[in-house]
């Protein structure tokens, strides 16, 4: 008995050319759903490289059983629907041979379903080296996005990841890192700086996509940074300064890596600016990127005279009024404007405000002893405040006539003293005698004009009582000179309103939405104010009620301070702004405060981190974080708390819940079209070029409940 071949050699199927119009579609192939490039597509990228990958047939026979030289397409459907579009736009001849492999043996089902299964998908590294030797060998980004498919910035995302240190593209490649980390690499482009962050993630825990991100771009400037867009960025381009940009996330225009030419150019700026403005003839200039918030406070503003336009600026002003409202009209029953339209109107828009606000002019003796202060607006624009006035610059007041000496004067009561004398009215100070009757017609005495002008005094606040409105009337004049004629003496009101600065200097206090509304409400209320003191009494009374209660709201909130001293604690006084916070129903979070990294997270202990991020996201999340080190939990605290409405307690208003705790919805970045490359065999490029978050969070859970609240702490932490 002869023994059976353990290795039978093996005879492949036989292949040939067979003419297009003898091949016929099969109802056996498994593939029902379209996938992967379309048929239009496919039929361009064969009519450029021509059939990579020939068709898989069966012979066509009739009901005996013999060939009727026919044959279906039972695998390459969609190879063979993109011939035939090819056949249709007379590319391609009818008869045009085509490569196919003629199957006899199995089934035809089972071999469309092996084709399609038994294909291994390009690894996304081999994919992104792909495309940069394409692009080395000269292929432009346009070019190879047209040949593979894909849009242009698919190619740049690929070739940025093929660019990253060729010992972390390694070290993915052996599945040491995956793909959200490669792609946080590619912010920072320098391989040291890269490998560096890599050899510090071998001895972390965090090795979060966002964790490396922040090690690659600390120290550098955001692209959104009021700096960065006042020295405008191609600027700092040209003058050799490199921007780091991350492709598969939002970085508001990345990163400036050159912090200290970005202080270069701001201070150069600045002093190009401040001379521009010193030459108008100020006293002084002051130019920093930032001031303090209340730097102005104790200072007097000059108050300036609008330059009336000229004929010229007036002709202009019309001529762009008569086309805007051409624009307009033209446009009007239009549903949408068509985009060219609506730049052109905000074009028209900015320029007639900029010919509406006037700018200002000065008594030139006034310049001469104030100055100016330029810095940089919360937008990235030239900030100037001109005229202000220091003290040590004022003139000499002169005394008024009869005033009393400061110091000398007494404090005014409502009864009398022992003496039978009206309190307020020093007994130590020497009066003249009064005079003898035949001196004749001479000015009343100093002691009986006291006598006289207390009992008027006492009979005016009575009748001052009595009447709301004139009392209204005569605080809101008492305390408008306060806070904005500084130095005028022009109320028998003994009000002084406050207007108390910060000791210590919140960071970025004057770029907030509630300060820059203060400066520009005061501004506006500054507008409807007599230049000199002396014509505000009736100023005010022509004031309709609404401007009068506006203008003392705004005052009576100058003289607000809940702000906490560690020397004066006034516990009284700060219970009073919770009474008032929640009069007014304060929400600190809506006010535009949001627990950041510096400003709060990372000065406070990392139990109060920890605290924090249970109230806002439950237990089990500020769990899946307490491991970490400070600085990287401050950091990856920020992120969970973003817009979540979480508020530290000096900052919540009594009675006014926070958020409950909410689970986090954190995507994938994964891009699944870049693994799932080369799905069809021939030109296989990823359909989706998109990128998204940072990796899955712990689960949270939503019924956890926070620790009992905890009072905060005063010393720093």
């Amino acid at each position: 008995m002869p023994k059976s071949n353990p290795n039978p050699k093996l005879a492949l199927s036989v292949s040939r050319d067979i003419p297009f119009d003898k091949l016929v579609l099969s109802q056996s192939n498994v593939r029902r759903i379209k996938a992967g490039v379309g048929i239009e597509d496919l039929s361009e990228d064969i009519a450029r490289r021509t059939l990579l990958q020939s068709l898989t047939v069966r012979a066509v026979v009739d009901a005996d059983g013999n060939e009727t030289g026919m044959f279906e397409v039972p695998s390459g459907g969609r190879r063979y629907r993109a011939l035939e579009l090819l056949v249709k736009r007379k590319q391609l001849p009818r008869n045009a041979p085509v490569p196919c492999i003629i199957r006899t043996e199995g089934d035809a089902e089972e071999d469309s379903l092996a084709e399609n299964i038994q294909r291994a998908p390009l690894h996304p590294l081999d994919q992104f080296r792909a495309f940069l030797a394409l692009r080395e060998k000269g292929q432009s980004e346009e070019e190879i996005a047209a040949h593979q498919f894909v849009s242009v910035a698919v190619v740049k995302q690929r070739l940025k990841l093929a660019s990253v240190s060729p010992k972390i593209l390694d070290a993915y490649a052996e599945d040491e890192i995956t793909l959200d980390q490669l792609m946080a690499f590619t912010v920072n482009g320098d391989h040291e700086r890269q490998e560096q962050v890599f050899e510090r993630l071998a001895g972390s825990y965090d090795r979060q996509p966002y964790a490396i991100r922040r090690m690659l771009t600390e120290g550098a400037v955001r692209a959104c940074d009021k700096r960065a867009r006042f020295i405008d960025i191609d600027a700092y381009i040209e003058a050799g300064g490199g921007v780091m940009r991350d492709l598969f996330q939002g970085d508001d225009g990345g990163w400036l890596q050159d912090v200290g030419l970005v202080d270069l150019m701001v201070s150069e700026r600045l002093r190009d600016e401040a001379m521009k403005v010193q030459a108008e003839g100020w006293r002084w200039i002051d130019a920093a990127p930032d001031f303090p918030y209340g730097h102005t406070y104790g200072l007097r503003q000059l108050r300036g005279t609008p330059v009336a336009i000229t004929a010229e600026e007036q002709a202009t002003r019309d001529a762009l009024q008569a086309e805007y409202d051409g624009l307009i009209a033209e446009h009007e029953d239009s549903p949408e404007l068509p985009d060219e339209v609506d730049e052109r109107l905000g074009e028209l828009e900015t320029a007639i405000e900029a010919l509406d606000q006037r700018p200002l002019a000065y008594d030139a003796d006034e310049v001469a002893r104030a100055g100016a202060f330029i810095s940089i607006a919360p937008d990235g624009s030239l900030r100037i405040e001109r005229g202000f006035v220091r003290p040590e610059d004022e003139l000499p007041v002169e005394p008024e006539q009869g005033a009393v000496v400061e110091g000398d004067q007494g404090h005014a009561d409502n009864g009398t003293d022992d003496g039978g004398d009206q309190a307020g009215i020093d007994s130590n100070v020497e009066v003249a005698p009064e005079p003898e009757e035949d001196e004749g017609l001479r000015p009343i005495p100093d002691r009986l004009m006291s006598e006289l002008t207390a009992h008027r005094t006492i009979a005016l606040r009575d009748a001052v009582a009595r009447s709301p409105e004139v009392a209204f009337h005569a605080c809101l004049h008492a305390i408008v000179l306060r806070l904005f004629y500084r130095y005028a003496l022009d109320s028998c009101l003994e009000l002084d309103a406050k207007h108390v600065g910060f000791g210590q200097q919140a960071p970025g206090l004057g770029d907030t939405a509630s300060a820059q509304a203060i400066d520009a409400r005061h501004r506006a209320l500054a507008d409807l104010l007599p230049a000199q003191p002396e014509a505000l009494w009736d100023a005010l009374g022509d004031m309709d009620g609404e401007q009068q209660k506006s203008l003392f709201a705004h005052c009576v909130a100058c003289t607000v301070n809940a702000t906490f001293e560690a020397y004066n604690r006034r516990p009284r006084a700060l219970a009073h702004a919770d009474s008032l916070a929640q009069a007014v129903d304060l929400d600190m979070a809506a006010a535009g405060w949001a627990p950041t990294a510096d400003t709060f997270l990372s000065r406070v202990t990392k139990a109060r981190i920890v605290q924090a991020v249970g109230e806002a996201k439950g237990e089990q999340v500020a769990e899946s974080i307490a491991h970490l080190k400070k600085p990287d939990m401050a950091a990856r605290a920020a992120v969970l708390l973003e817009g979540s409405g979480w508020l530290p307690e000096p900052l919540r208003t009594p009675g006014r819940a926070l958020p409950a705790p909410t689970e986090s919805e954190v995507e994938s970045p994964i891009d699944e079209a870049m693994v799932d490359a080369d799905a069809i065999g021939e030109a296989q490029p990823a359909v989706d070029d998109g990128a998204r978050s940072v990796a899955d969070e712990a689960l949270i859970d939503d019924n956890a409940e926070a620790e009992g609240d905890t009072p905060f702490a005063v010393a720093a932490e």
